[in-house]
């Protein structure tokens, strides 16, 4: 599951980094541009979603040749992608800025981070793909290590670009910029070494119809579900910051325990991926069942593990992400909602990971896009109570998110084994 945290430990880096200068404005400037960032990258995670689900069933159906057809194809897609947002960055940051909300100062900054990060996009979701072939073929331990250098370039690219070298947000932007690259290298040095011996694949094998027109199919579904989640969680920071920059920068201190939570609950989902997908491509009923049972069971006792943690030490993680005064009593006011966020949100996480092995995408689609209405539905309740209600409306999310999926899920096991 630490695979999972490169995208929010960025954001999470950078954001300490900045905070510990002791100002609201320029914290408030690094945690939009970096919650855009990781929206931005996460509605394109179909390409380590959907990656990591074919690749499994390709290996549970003995699919060697299509294993690295997959790897390629993915590839192409996040170089495409990656390109055309750093060409579009221009009007995508004016809108993506504008709908935040933030004050002047805080867009100012939030600039200055957007415009030189935007160029790790094709490296980024290059990562989402290597990570999500190297996952989906059971090898974890490899997918570990080259986020764990990541991770650990942009620790020390960051401390020393802005705590040493005081380049400030431009510094915790190019830092971000180098540990992808990094990761990248290292990805497919992996790759190569994985398929060393191996013949080219065969064109006709790379551009199957069938196979390109369903993957496109899942991936449009998974997009399109994505993009309702992200429609909640930008909503949810773009209401905080018209509330002004102490209760964005109180938000956005933990959101970052909630991006943490759920990329921690999410390494449960890509366990339920890769064993769902696996046993789904081999058509193993029995096996399937085992493995949602045994996700279920392992997720919620990390879940209560999580809440401890929170309830425990939450109050000293506030302190060490921030130095403003008026932004820790903010956070600590609505901490107790990030305790409880775990319980509600690991059958979302893990539902979200047997789905996706099952490439049951549309059903994940319509019942998100259903979740983002009751969301809505209760922050307009709950508007009264300011950022407490807003808080209110994200527990509701989660809570349906996996109440919906559980229901949903006998009749789809049930249909799609019939086949």
């Amino acid at each position: 599951m630490v695979t999972n945290l490169t995208t929010p430990l960025i954001g999470i880096i950078s954001t300490i980094a900045i905070g510990r200068l002791g100002d609201a404005t320029l914290l408030g400037g690094v945690a939009i541009a970096s919650v855009i960032f990781d929206c931005l990258f996460w509605l394109f995670a179909f390409l380590r979603m959907g990656t990591l689900a074919f690749t499994a069933q390709a290996l549970g159906a003995g699919e060697t040749q299509e294993l690295r057809a997959l790897l390629i194809r993915g590839l192409v897609i996040a170089a495409l992608i990656g390109t055309t947002l750093i060409v579009l960055q221009i009007p995508l940051a004016a809108v993506l800025l504008q709908a935040m909300g933030g004050s002047e100062g805080v867009t100012r900054a939030a600039k200055t981070y957007f415009v030189i990060r935007i160029w790790s996009a094709p490296l980024a979701l290059a990562n989402y793909v290597v990570l999500g072939w190297l996952i989906g073929q059971a090898r974890a331990k490899l997918a570990l290590s080259v986020q764990i250098a990541i991770n650990l370039i942009n620790v020390a690219a960051t401390m020393l670009l802005v705590s040493v070298l005081n380049a400030g947000i431009a510094g915790a932007a190019i830092a971000a910029v180098v540990a992808e690259a990094a990761g990248l290298v290292l990805g497919l040095l992996i790759a190569r070494r994985l398929t060393y011996g191996q013949p080219p694949v065969p064109r006709a094998a790379l551009l199957d119809r069938a196979k390109l027109l369903r993957m496109l199919a899942v991936n449009r579904d998974i997009m399109i579900r994505t993009a309702a989640l992200i429609a909640a969680f930008l909503f949810f920071t773009a209401q905080g910051a018209r509330s002004g920059d102490v209760t964005l920068a109180a938000n956005a201190v933990l959101n970052n325990f909630l991006l943490v939570t759920a990329f921690f609950l999410d390494g449960l989902a890509n366990a339920a991926e890769q064993l769902c997908g696996r046993t789904y491509g081999a058509r193993d009923q029995s096996g399937f069942a085992s493995a949602v049972r045994l996700v279920l069971f392992w997720g919620f006792g990390f879940a209560l593990a999580v809440a401890a943690t929170y309830a425990l030490f939450g109050t000293n993680l506030i302190d060490i992400m921030t130095a403003s005064e008026a932004v820790r009593r903010g956070a600590r006011e609505v901490l107790w909602f990030v305790v409880l966020a775990p319980l509600l949100a690991v059958f979302a996480f893990a539902y979200d990971g047997i789905y996706i092995g099952a490439t049951w995408a549309r059903d994940m689609r319509n019942l998100m896009v259903l979740s983002l209405v009751i969301f809505l539905a209760a922050w307009l309740a709950l508007r009264p109570f300011g950022n407490t209600g807003l808080w209110g409306a994200m527990l509701a999310l989660y809570a349906a998110r996996g109440g919906l999926q559980a229901l949903r899920y006998p009749a789809l096991l049930k249909a799609s084994f019939k086949k």
